[in-house]
Protein backbone atom coordinates (compact mmCIF):
# COMPACT_ATOMS: atom_id res chain seq x y z
CA UNK A 1 0.00 0.00 0.00
CA UNK A 2 1.26 3.46 -0.88
CA UNK A 3 2.06 6.12 1.69
CA UNK A 4 -0.64 8.79 1.96
CA UNK A 5 -0.59 12.51 2.62
CA UNK A 6 -1.78 11.72 6.17
CA UNK A 7 1.24 9.44 6.66
CA UNK A 8 3.51 12.30 5.61
CA UNK A 9 1.76 14.78 7.91
CA UNK A 10 1.89 12.30 10.81
CA UNK A 11 5.68 12.23 10.42
CA UNK A 12 5.77 15.95 11.26
CA UNK A 13 3.50 15.43 14.27
CA UNK A 14 5.83 12.71 15.55
CA UNK A 15 8.90 14.86 14.94
CA UNK A 16 10.16 12.35 12.37
CA UNK A 17 12.18 13.85 9.51
CA UNK A 18 10.84 13.30 5.98
CA UNK A 19 13.29 12.35 3.21
CA UNK A 20 11.99 12.91 -0.32
CA UNK A 21 13.87 12.18 -3.56
CA UNK A 22 13.25 13.54 -7.04
CA UNK A 23 13.32 10.74 -9.62
CA UNK A 24 12.35 10.75 -13.27
CA UNK A 25 12.29 7.17 -14.57
CA UNK A 26 11.47 3.54 -13.83
CA UNK A 27 14.97 2.47 -12.79
CA UNK A 28 15.87 5.35 -10.49
CA UNK A 29 12.44 5.38 -8.81
CA UNK A 30 12.69 1.66 -8.16
CA UNK A 31 16.06 2.15 -6.45
CA UNK A 32 14.70 5.05 -4.39
CA UNK A 33 11.68 3.11 -3.16
CA UNK A 34 13.80 0.04 -2.36
CA UNK A 35 15.90 2.31 -0.10
CA UNK A 36 12.78 3.07 1.95
CA UNK A 37 11.89 6.55 0.68
CA UNK A 38 8.18 7.21 1.29
CA UNK A 39 7.72 10.19 -1.05
CA UNK A 40 9.03 10.60 -4.60
CA UNK A 41 8.80 13.81 -6.60
CA UNK A 42 8.65 13.70 -10.38
CA UNK A 43 10.05 17.19 -10.81
CA UNK A 44 9.95 19.43 -13.84
CA UNK A 45 13.70 19.72 -13.23
CA UNK A 46 13.75 16.77 -15.64
CA UNK A 47 13.94 19.55 -18.21
CA UNK A 48 17.57 20.16 -17.25
CA UNK A 49 18.58 16.77 -15.85
CA UNK A 50 17.02 14.50 -18.48
CA UNK A 51 16.09 16.61 -21.50
CA UNK A 52 19.05 19.00 -21.56
CA UNK A 53 17.18 22.32 -21.41
CA UNK A 54 18.72 25.28 -19.58
CA UNK A 55 15.66 25.72 -17.32
CA UNK A 56 12.34 24.10 -16.43
CA UNK A 57 10.40 26.54 -18.62
CA UNK A 58 10.25 24.38 -21.82
CA UNK A 59 8.86 21.31 -20.01
CA UNK A 60 5.36 20.33 -21.18
CA UNK A 61 2.43 18.43 -19.72
CA UNK A 62 3.23 15.54 -22.07
CA UNK A 63 6.80 15.43 -20.70
CA UNK A 64 5.48 15.30 -17.14
CA UNK A 65 2.88 12.64 -17.92
CA UNK A 66 5.46 10.46 -19.69
CA UNK A 67 7.91 10.51 -16.78
CA UNK A 68 5.25 10.30 -14.07
CA UNK A 69 3.84 7.13 -15.61
CA UNK A 70 7.30 5.55 -15.61
CA UNK A 71 7.86 6.36 -11.93
CA UNK A 72 4.40 5.12 -10.93
CA UNK A 73 4.91 1.82 -12.80
CA UNK A 74 8.09 1.11 -10.84
CA UNK A 75 6.69 1.84 -7.37
CA UNK A 76 4.02 0.46 -5.07
CA UNK A 77 4.70 1.99 -1.65
CA UNK A 78 5.91 5.56 -2.19
CA UNK A 79 3.61 8.57 -2.49
CA UNK A 80 4.30 9.97 -5.97
CA UNK A 81 4.03 13.75 -6.35
CA UNK A 82 4.21 15.25 -9.86
CA UNK A 83 5.02 18.83 -10.83
CA UNK A 84 2.62 20.92 -12.85
CA UNK A 85 4.89 22.47 -15.51
CA UNK A 86 5.15 26.10 -16.55
CA UNK A 87 1.94 27.61 -17.99
CA UNK A 88 -0.11 24.50 -17.23
CA UNK A 89 -1.88 26.16 -14.27
CA UNK A 90 -1.25 29.92 -14.42
CA UNK A 91 -3.82 30.89 -17.07
CA UNK A 92 -6.99 30.12 -15.09
CA UNK A 93 -8.26 27.81 -12.37
CA UNK A 94 -10.11 25.50 -14.74
CA UNK A 95 -6.91 24.90 -16.66
CA UNK A 96 -5.11 24.20 -13.36
CA UNK A 97 -7.74 21.72 -12.19
CA UNK A 98 -7.82 19.97 -15.56
CA UNK A 99 -4.04 19.53 -15.75
CA UNK A 100 -3.73 18.54 -12.10
CA UNK A 101 -6.38 15.92 -12.75
CA UNK A 102 -4.45 14.62 -15.76
CA UNK A 103 -1.37 13.99 -13.62
CA UNK A 104 -3.50 11.77 -11.37
CA UNK A 105 -5.81 10.21 -13.94
CA UNK A 106 -3.36 9.71 -16.81
CA UNK A 107 -0.04 9.84 -14.98
CA UNK A 108 -1.01 7.82 -11.91
CA UNK A 109 0.41 10.31 -9.39
CA UNK A 110 -1.21 10.64 -5.97
CA UNK A 111 -0.55 14.38 -5.57
CA UNK A 112 0.69 17.38 -7.53
CA UNK A 113 3.08 20.24 -6.79
CA UNK A 114 2.88 23.79 -8.08
CA UNK A 115 4.91 26.94 -7.54
CA UNK A 116 3.76 30.20 -5.99
CA UNK A 117 2.48 31.47 -2.66
CA UNK A 118 -0.33 33.89 -1.89
CA UNK A 119 -1.06 34.61 -5.55
CA UNK A 120 -1.68 30.89 -6.16
CA UNK A 121 -3.60 30.18 -2.93
CA UNK A 122 -7.05 30.43 -4.51
CA UNK A 123 -5.98 28.04 -7.27
CA UNK A 124 -4.61 25.60 -4.69
CA UNK A 125 -7.91 25.78 -2.82
CA UNK A 126 -9.92 24.93 -5.93
CA UNK A 127 -7.65 22.01 -6.86
CA UNK A 128 -7.86 20.62 -3.32
CA UNK A 129 -11.63 21.03 -3.33
CA UNK A 130 -11.63 18.94 -6.50
CA UNK A 131 -10.09 16.06 -4.54
CA UNK A 132 -6.48 16.49 -5.65
CA UNK A 133 -3.77 16.79 -2.96
CA UNK A 134 -1.44 19.75 -3.52
CA UNK A 135 2.11 20.36 -2.35
CA UNK A 136 3.10 24.03 -2.43
CA UNK A 137 6.48 25.44 -3.43
CA UNK A 138 7.84 28.84 -2.38
CA UNK A 139 11.18 30.61 -2.12
CA UNK A 140 13.18 30.10 -5.27
CA UNK A 141 10.58 29.03 -7.82
CA UNK A 142 12.50 27.79 -10.89
CA UNK A 143 9.66 28.40 -13.34
CA UNK A 144 10.03 32.11 -12.51
CA UNK A 145 13.79 32.14 -13.11
CA UNK A 146 13.50 34.88 -15.72
CA UNK A 147 11.46 37.12 -13.42
CA UNK A 148 13.78 36.43 -10.47
CA UNK A 149 16.88 37.15 -12.58
CA UNK A 150 18.50 33.81 -11.86
CA UNK A 151 18.71 31.21 -9.14
CA UNK A 152 19.02 33.35 -6.00
CA UNK A 153 18.32 32.82 -2.31
CA UNK A 154 14.92 34.31 -1.46
CA UNK A 155 13.69 36.06 1.71
CA UNK A 156 16.94 37.62 2.91
CA UNK A 157 15.36 41.04 3.58
CA UNK A 158 12.77 41.76 6.27
CA UNK A 159 10.16 42.45 3.60
CA UNK A 160 11.04 39.32 1.64
CA UNK A 161 10.99 37.17 4.78
CA UNK A 162 7.56 38.49 5.78
CA UNK A 163 6.24 37.82 2.29
CA UNK A 164 7.46 34.20 2.33
CA UNK A 165 5.93 33.58 5.75
CA UNK A 166 2.62 34.98 4.47
CA UNK A 167 2.93 32.80 1.35
CA UNK A 168 3.37 29.70 3.48
CA UNK A 169 0.46 30.49 5.78
CA UNK A 170 -1.83 31.24 2.84
CA UNK A 171 -0.90 27.96 1.13
CA UNK A 172 -1.61 26.02 4.32
CA UNK A 173 -4.97 27.79 4.71
CA UNK A 174 -5.77 26.90 1.08
CA UNK A 175 -5.30 23.21 1.86
CA UNK A 176 -1.74 22.38 0.76
CA UNK A 177 -0.65 19.19 2.55
CA UNK A 178 3.05 20.17 2.52
CA UNK A 179 5.23 23.04 1.25
CA UNK A 180 8.65 22.97 -0.41
CA UNK A 181 11.00 25.75 0.73
CA UNK A 182 13.73 26.25 -1.88
CA UNK A 183 16.80 28.44 -1.31
CA UNK A 184 15.37 30.05 1.82
CA UNK A 185 17.74 31.16 4.64
CA UNK A 186 17.88 28.63 7.48
CA UNK A 187 16.47 30.95 10.21
CA UNK A 188 13.50 31.90 8.03
CA UNK A 189 12.86 28.28 7.02
CA UNK A 190 12.92 27.35 10.71
CA UNK A 191 10.39 30.08 11.55
CA UNK A 192 8.05 29.00 8.74
CA UNK A 193 8.35 25.35 9.80
CA UNK A 194 7.47 26.29 13.37
CA UNK A 195 4.46 28.34 12.29
CA UNK A 196 2.93 25.68 10.03
CA UNK A 197 0.93 22.59 10.93
CA UNK A 198 1.80 20.97 7.60
CA UNK A 199 5.32 19.70 6.80
CA UNK A 200 7.99 21.80 5.15
CA UNK A 201 10.36 20.11 2.72
CA UNK A 202 13.63 21.95 2.32
CA UNK A 203 16.04 22.19 -0.59
CA UNK A 204 18.86 24.54 0.23
CA UNK A 205 16.83 25.75 3.24
CA UNK A 206 18.73 24.26 6.17
CA UNK A 207 18.31 21.35 8.54
CA UNK A 208 15.35 22.71 10.53
CA UNK A 209 12.73 21.95 7.89
CA UNK A 210 10.52 18.92 8.52
CA UNK A 211 12.05 17.11 5.55
CA UNK A 212 14.49 17.43 2.70
CA UNK A 213 14.35 16.76 -1.04
CA UNK A 214 17.30 15.99 -3.30
CA UNK A 215 17.52 15.03 -6.96
CA UNK A 216 18.55 11.40 -7.53
CA UNK A 217 21.10 12.34 -10.19
CA UNK A 218 22.73 14.92 -7.89
CA UNK A 219 22.94 12.47 -4.98
CA UNK A 220 24.45 9.78 -7.18
CA UNK A 221 27.01 12.10 -8.76
CA UNK A 222 25.54 11.58 -12.22
CA UNK A 223 25.48 15.28 -13.07
CA UNK A 224 28.99 16.41 -13.93
CA UNK A 225 28.54 19.80 -15.61
CA UNK A 226 26.67 21.49 -12.73
CA UNK A 227 26.93 20.90 -8.99
CA UNK A 228 24.27 22.74 -6.97
CA UNK A 229 25.60 24.09 -3.68
CA UNK A 230 22.63 22.61 -1.82
CA UNK A 231 23.20 19.09 -3.17
CA UNK A 232 25.30 16.49 -1.36
CA UNK A 233 26.90 13.75 -3.44
CA UNK A 234 26.67 10.37 -1.75
CA UNK A 235 28.68 8.62 -4.46
CA UNK A 236 30.41 9.43 -7.75
CA UNK A 237 28.42 7.17 -10.04
CA UNK A 238 29.32 9.05 -13.24
CA UNK A 239 33.03 8.23 -12.96
CA UNK A 240 32.27 4.60 -12.06
CA UNK A 241 29.95 4.27 -15.06
CA UNK A 242 32.41 5.99 -17.41
CA UNK A 243 35.15 3.58 -16.35
CA UNK A 244 32.81 0.61 -16.88
CA UNK A 245 31.92 1.76 -20.41
CA UNK A 246 35.60 2.25 -21.24
CA UNK A 247 36.36 -1.30 -20.05
CA UNK A 248 33.54 -2.61 -22.23
CA UNK A 249 34.89 -0.79 -25.28
CA UNK A 250 38.37 -2.20 -24.64
CA UNK A 251 36.98 -5.74 -24.27
CA UNK A 252 35.16 -5.46 -27.59
CA UNK A 253 38.31 -4.32 -29.40
CA UNK A 254 40.38 -7.09 -27.80
CA UNK A 255 37.66 -9.71 -28.49
CA UNK A 256 37.47 -10.32 -24.75
CA UNK A 257 33.71 -9.77 -24.94
CA UNK A 258 31.51 -11.63 -25.52
CA UNK A 259 32.88 -14.87 -24.07
CA UNK A 260 31.21 -18.28 -24.24
CA UNK A 261 29.35 -17.28 -21.06
CA UNK A 262 27.56 -14.45 -22.89
CA UNK A 263 27.00 -16.45 -26.08
CA UNK A 264 25.03 -19.50 -27.20
CA UNK A 265 25.98 -22.41 -29.44
CA UNK A 266 24.44 -25.11 -31.64
CA UNK A 267 25.30 -28.33 -33.41
CA UNK A 268 27.49 -27.06 -36.22
CA UNK A 269 26.47 -30.00 -38.43
CA UNK A 270 23.08 -28.30 -38.75
CA UNK A 271 24.54 -25.21 -40.34
CA UNK A 272 23.46 -24.64 -43.97
CA UNK A 273 25.95 -24.90 -46.81
CA UNK A 274 27.61 -21.58 -47.59
CA UNK A 275 26.16 -19.78 -50.57
CA UNK A 276 28.35 -19.45 -53.67
CA UNK A 277 28.62 -15.71 -53.23
CA UNK A 278 28.12 -13.55 -50.19
CA UNK A 279 25.43 -10.97 -50.60
CA UNK A 280 27.87 -8.46 -49.17
CA UNK A 281 30.77 -9.33 -51.45
CA UNK A 282 32.05 -6.25 -53.22
CA UNK A 283 32.18 -6.88 -57.01
CA UNK A 284 35.59 -6.48 -58.60
CA UNK A 285 36.09 -3.46 -60.82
Amino acid sequence: MRATIRDIQDMKRRGEKIPMVTAYDYTSARIVEAAGIQMILVGDSLGQVILGYDSTVPVTMEDMLHHTRAVVRSTSRALVVADLPFMSYQVDRQQAIRNAGRLLQEGGAQAIKLEGGTRMASTVRRIVESGIPVMGHIGLTPQSVNQLSGYRVQGKTSRGAARLLEDALDLEAAGAFAIVLELVPTPLAALITQQLRVPTIGIGAGVRCDGQVQVFHDMMGLTTEFRPRHAKRYTEAASVMEEAVARYAADVKLEAFPTDKESSTMDESLLPEPSRKSRFEVPSV
